[in-house]
């Protein structure tokens, strides 16, 4: 009699719970076909951007696990569990994931954003944050600079992806723009025609765009020239340090007084 009794339960059992167990596993074997086919319109969409090779993976392997989590939520409410709790508790577990970890999904959120935009690249000399250097590397939270005294800088991608970023290695050319100052004395075109011969006769210095020297300021004790040769990014300080030498060379050979000091600002070609 007994086993009768459970014969007849797991009868019952199998006519209420069979059809949906049946239900979920096709529902299962369909979803997970469906999200393949998801997963390859993603990849085919992200091999043809230009995107970074382990932000394709990453991206992809986001989209697969949240796919998944639907479909279990799917699944578990087809055979009868109640989603609605489950739901509450993986939102609220996020949240509250979310608010603990808030600055590093921020720098996280910046890391794939810089990935996806490439606004900087490994090599370029940027200024950002108030820092300048040459990027050394980009990882998910963070941005490492290397500077011109060889200080490592550690930049949050969340605060860089957020400000302005002056990228120099861009054009790939960079204008180095120098004043000098000459006595009132000195002759006009006899000074331009030094200064130019500096720049020429300097082999870092490029002829395209061409270097130019013309007078920029009438001054109180001086006549000012702004000075502009062109370098690569990597001759840039070579440039900076040798004009500033030759030209004080030249100009003395020259007879021609500098009266006063000089300064520096740097310019990517526009």
């Amino acid at each position: 009699m007994d086993t009768q009794k459970w014969i007849d339960k797991g009868f019952d059992f199998i006519v209420e719970f069979g059809p949906k167990v049946i239900g979920a596993i096709l529902i299962w074997i369909i979803g997970n076909w469906v999200i393949k086919l998801l997963l390859k319109g993603v990849k085919k969409a992200l091999n043809a951007g230009d995107y970074d090779e382990s932000l394709k993976k990453f991206l992809i392997n986001l989209v697969n696990w949240i796919l998944k989590i639907v479909l279990i939520i799917v699944v578990l409410g087809t055979v009868g569990v109640e989603t609605t709790s489950f739901a509450a508790i993986i939102a609220a577990a996020g949240l509250a994931i979310g608010l603990a970890l808030q600055g590093s999904l921020g720098n996280f959120a910046g890391g794939v954003l810089l990935m996806i935009f490439k606004p900087i690249k490994i090599g370029d000399l940027i200024e950002a944050q108030g820092e300048l250097g040459v990027v050394k590397e980009i990882e998910i939270f963070t941005t490492k600079l290397n500077t011109p005294t060889n200080k490592e800088v550690i930049i949050p991608n969340g605060a860089l992806s957020n400000g302005n970023i002056v990228n120099y290695s861009t054009e790939g050319k960079l204008r180095v723009d120098l004043t000098f100052g000459v006595s009132y004395d000195a002759d006009i075109k006899q000074t331009k025609e030094v200064l130019m011969k500096v720049l020429t006769s300097n082999p870092k210095v490029l002829q395209d765009p061409a270097p130019s020297v013309n007078v920029s300021e009438l001054a109180d004790s001086s006549v000012n020239f702004a000075v502009r040769p062109w370098s690569t990014v990597a001759d840039y300080w070579d440039v900076y340090f040798s004009t500033h030498e030759q030209v004080k060379i030249a100009l003395d050979a020259a007879g021609i007084e500098i009266p006063y000091p000089h300064s520096v600002e740097i310019h990517k070609e526009a």
